[in-house]
Order: structure tokens, then C-alpha cells, then sequence
């Protein structure tokens, strides 16, 4: 007789129920830590889809940690809910990689940015550069200011040093992509750089996880939504589901491959022809989508970009 187990983490204690024929046999709490946790759980477990398991919950008459957890047991009992696929060590390691140089990333030019906006209230304006031609410009500004100096220098002090563990990390993903074959299969596509390409590796995995091609840009939230009641039946905005930073990276590909890529292909030909009719937010989308199914793909035959790419 199988069991099932809900368990409803938070950031200290996790909330366990266990059911068993159709009975609750055993409810109650353990510390949140993964070894603990793997104790509790001796067979085969599900990991259930939250947006799905959020409608049900949300029945209840009274929202607790233990109601949660039994509603989780029970779904996972009666089979009404939707398994969703735990990804690899290695996987999350690539996705924590990525996730941590584009926080440093976004901390420096927020730092950057708070400099240029408290230079500018005393009149002294620095010019849209970035790197060392920004710290340059800052220093030639609070040469004759040593009062503003003094604030602004612990700000630029900050900026560098972010900047630097940004380039470390920046090299680590560079190295780590030159040596995936995966990686640097993806990146023979115009728009598309080691970023994108990890990401996008880090969230699929397996290719074979998906069965076609067209289902991924779905997954990835880049397909419309659909509304059908009685005689209504339209289709609305994307539905932004899955992994929206690789959702965000696509259409930044997309964006790149449209505006800055010279190299001609028929996806970029495509696009361009979309955009004069739909607009560019409209047809960066659709690139975008294609992008997603046209990487998966090239994972799946191991074949390199062609820019005489059917599109479909």
C-alpha cells in the first residue's frame, strides 16, 4: 500500500502529512533541512506543479501549514495534480551561477546609476559611458569638490568592487560554456551568447524531456493565452508562465538578433517582415519563440545554426 506525503517548507519548519488507504496516519513538523526532509521520504515522490496544487488549496476554510500539507498529501493521493520535473545538481549550480553575476550586474549599474543622479544635483553631469570611462569622468568631476568627494567615493568604491567579482564570475560562466558542446552549439545562432545559452542548457537538461520541439516555447511562457466561454473565444497576451529570466533572455536575443545581428537569415528576414506588420514588441516575441523551439532543435539533432532555417 502506497503512502503520500505533502509537505508545505517554510523557511525554518516544514508542515508533514502522511496518508495512507485514505487516512491521514501521521501529521506534524520537522526542521527544514534536506537531510532531515530525505528521512521522511522513503519512496518514489512527486514534485507537484504549485499554480495547479494553489487552486485547490485555496478551498480550504482555514489557510495553515498543516491544512496545506494534508491538501498536498491528498492531491498527490487521489493522482489531481500535475508532477513537475526536479532539475540536477549541476543544473541549479549553472542557474545559480547566472542568477548571481546578473544580480552583481544590476547592483552595479544601480550604484552607478545613484552616482550620476547625486552628481547631477550639483550641476556636474557625467556622460553615458560605462567602465573605466565612468569612473574617469567621475574623478575629473570631484577634483575641485572635495566636500561631494567624500560621499561619492565610498559610493565608487562599492561600484568597483562589484564590478570586479562581476568579471569573476563573468570568466568562471565563460570558461565553464567554451567547455559544453551544448553551449557552444547554441551560440552559432545570431543574438544568442553564453548567457542565453547556459540558461537555456540549465533549464531544458534533456532534450528528450520534451517530445517537440513547439512545446518548449509554451513552457517557457511565450505563447498566447486562450479564452473560450459559449460564442467568446480569443486569444490574449502571452501567458508568462515557467522561467521568466530565460523568458527575458530569449526576447533580449530575439531583440539583438533583429536590431544588431548583420547576419542575414531567414529568422531575422522573418521577423523583420513581422515587425513591419505587428510592431517590435509584437514580433520580438514571436522571435523569441521561435528561438526557444529552434534551440531545442539543435540540441536534439546536434546540428549547428543554418540561416536557411524553415520557419514554421
Amino acid at each position: 500500500m502506497g503512502e503520500y506525503i505533502g509537505l508545505d517548507v517554510s523557511l525554518k519548519e516544514t508542515a508533514v502529512s502522511i496518508r495512507r488507504g485514505g487516512k491521514r496516519v501521521w501529521r506534524g513538523k520537522c526542521a527544514s533541512d534536506p537531510q532531515l526532509l530525505a528521512a521522511l521520504i522513503r519512496k518514489h515522490a512527486a514534485c507537484i506543479d504549485a499554480r495547479h496544487a494553489k487552486a485547490a488549496l485555496d478551498m480550504a476554510a482555514n489557510k495553515t501549514d498543516a491544512n496545506d500539507a494534508d491538501g498536498l498529501a491528498h492531491l498527490a493521493e487521489v493522482g489531481f495534480y500535475k508532477a513537475v520535473r526536479v532539475k540536477s545538481f549541476d543544473s541549479m549550480l549553472a542557474r545559480t551561477l547566472v542568477a548571481a553575476r546578473t544580480r552583481l550586474v544590476r547592483i552595479g549599474t544601480e550604484l552607478s546609476n545613484q552616482v550620476r543622479g547625486l552628481m547631477k544635483t550639483f550641476g556636474l553631469v557625467v556622460l553615458p559611458v560605462t567602465g573605466g570611462k565612468f569612473e574617469r569622468q567621475v574623478e575629473a568631476l570631484l577634483a575641485d569638490n572635495a566636500d561631494l568627494g567624500r560621499i561619492i567615493h565610498p559610493l565608487m568604491e562599492a561600484w568597483r568592487a562589484v564590478r570586479l567579482r562581476t568579471a569573476e564570475l563573468s570568466r568562471t560562466l565563460l570558461a565553464e560554456a567554451r567547455s559544453s558542446d551544448a553551449c557552444q552549439l547554441l551560440m552559432t545562432i545570431p543574438g544568442v551568447g553564453v548567457v542565453t545559452a547556459t540558461s537555456f542548457i540549465a533549464a531544458i537538461e534533456q532534450p528528450g524531456n520534451f517530445k517537440r520541439s513547439r512545446s518548449v516555447g509554451a513552457w517557457v511562457g511565450l505563447t498566447t493565452r486562450r479564452y473560450q466561454s459559449g460564442e467568446v473565444d480569443y486569444g490574449g497576451h502571452i501567458s508568462r508562465r515557467g522561467d521568466s529570466h530565460l523568458r527575458g533572455l530569449l526576447y533580449e536575443a530575439a531583440t539583438s538578433l533583429l536590431t544588431r545581428s548583420r547576419a542575414q537569415s531567414d529568422l531575422r528576414t522573418w521577423g523583420v517582415q513581422l515587425r513591419e506588420r505587428l510592431g517590435f514588441k509584437r514580433a520580438a516575441v514571436a522571435v523569441a519563440r521561435k528561438l526557444a523551439v529552434i534551440m531545442h532543435t539543435m540540441l536534439t539533432t546536434g546540428e549547428p545554426f543554418r540561416a536557411a532555417q524553415v520557419i514554421a
